[in-house]
């Protein structure tokens, strides 16, 4: 039989965008499919709950900076190495595919150096540093911006190809009945701004929702994606039109596709899965990006091109302040025909099927593999 192995992980952003190929990938194949993620964190969770075969190596982060904590992380990565190299003979995959972060480093260079095909995607404008030392073992190179072709050498970029960020099918057959009923908001004359901030929250923002809550539940219903241990943070206000209007999840799993669905405007981090799959459910977009110094600056360039493109507003800098945000919720809930054109731009983005371009192209990556009997 032939076996695909996935890798990739230490965020969601790697793990359900990988997930959204396999669920494409299981629909027009029969091959065996593994996944090679970090033995810590929530990768395993994520995976084995997705009912995927899970097999954790150490994982070590890979820093352009100075810090201690490289010395302490280069054993997990050697050790990473010989963990992915034993397993890759174990499994013998006909093609090893990988969404990108640290861990999957060591996979795709044991593939490499047992002759095994790798392909490696990029989600961002910009590859980080996991895609670019990727890129050297892998003989497609899949990126989700066509300008993101630039920013390899004519060698490797012979062999990129655009597929757009994979989304995961839920976002594609969405229902903001479903949402609403999840929400508990009979009133469909009551705008729904949907905010997160990625799976374990990010304090900038909801410092910014805390700022001006009040103000916003006057003419809206808040839902609030608040990350792991920071829902206390906004129970205590006393205000009842926030406690009627005001609804704080730690996080949000199975109904987030119809609650984004139900959503008029989404406030967000510019992580690329958070903005694809916004995208694919067609909605206008508030984007708060992690900085530059904070992060790479990935999610500014991220939030920058959608903005271009007119799918979004970004609140950056000194405009990343609670006052901005609710000027710029206002602005949109009071103009419907800009709020309904951020809309549209926003789905033509989203309007391909990312993975199951991706999962079509491994498919016939691992039939080459097969076919040539190694």
């Amino acid at each position: 039989m032939t076996r695909i192995v996935f890798t990739g992980g230490g965020t969601g952003g790697h793990i359900f965008p990988g997930l959204a190929v396999v669920d494409e990938l299981k629909s027009i194949s029969d091959a065996d499919i593994a996944w090679i993620g970090s033995s810590r964190g929530i990768d395993r969770e994520l995976v084995s709950g997705h009912g995927v075969r899970f097999y954790g190596i150490p994982s070590g982060k890979l820093r352009r900076y100075v810090d201690f904590r490289n010395v302490i992380d280069a054993f997990k990565i050697v050790a990473g190495c010989f963990c992915a190299f034993f397993l890759m003979l174990k499994l013998r995959p006909s093609v090893v595919f990988s969404k990108g972060g640290f861990v999957s480093v060591p996979p795709c260079f044991a593939a490499w150096l047992l002759r095994i095909p790798v392909i490696t995607h990029e989600c961002d404008f910009s590859p980080g540093l996991a895609t670019r030392i990727n890129s050297r073992f892998a003989s497609r190179i899949l990126v989700s911006y066509e300008d993101t072709r630039d920013a390899f050498d004519a060698k490797k970029k012979a062999r990129v190809t655009v597929t757009g960020n994979p989304v995961r099918g839920a976002f594609y057959s969405v229902q903001a009945e479903r949402g609403r009923a999840f929400l508990g908001c009979s009133d469909s004359s009551l705008p729904i701004v949907m905010v997160q901030g990625g799976s374990l929250g990010a304090r900038q923002v909801n410092d910014m929702v805390s700022g001006c809550v009040d103000r916003l539940c006057e003419t809206c219903l808040v839902v609030h994606q608040t990350g792991s241990g920071n829902v206390d943070q906004f129970a205590t206000s006393q205000n009842p039109i926030v406690k009627e209007r005001y609804k704080p999840y730690p996080f949000i799993r199975a109904e987030m596709a119809d609650v984004v669905a139900a959503a008029d405007i989404v406030v967000s981090r510019s992580g690329a899965n958070a903005i694809w799959e916004c995208a694919a459910a067609g909605k206008p977009m508030i984007l708060i990006p992690l900085e530059k110094g904070s992060s790479r600056g990935d999610q500014v360039e991220n939030a920058a091109y959608f903005v271009s493109k007119g799918a979004a507003v970004m609140l950056s800098g000194k405009d990343a302040t609670a006052d901005k945000l609710l000027e710029a919720v206002g602005t949109l809930i009071r103009d419907e025909k800009l709020r309904r054109g951020m809309a549209g731009n926003a789905r033509s983005l989203g309007a391909s099927r990312p993975a199951a371009a991706i999962a079509l192209i491994v498919r016939d990556e691992a039939a080459k593999r097969a076919g040539s009997g190694r």
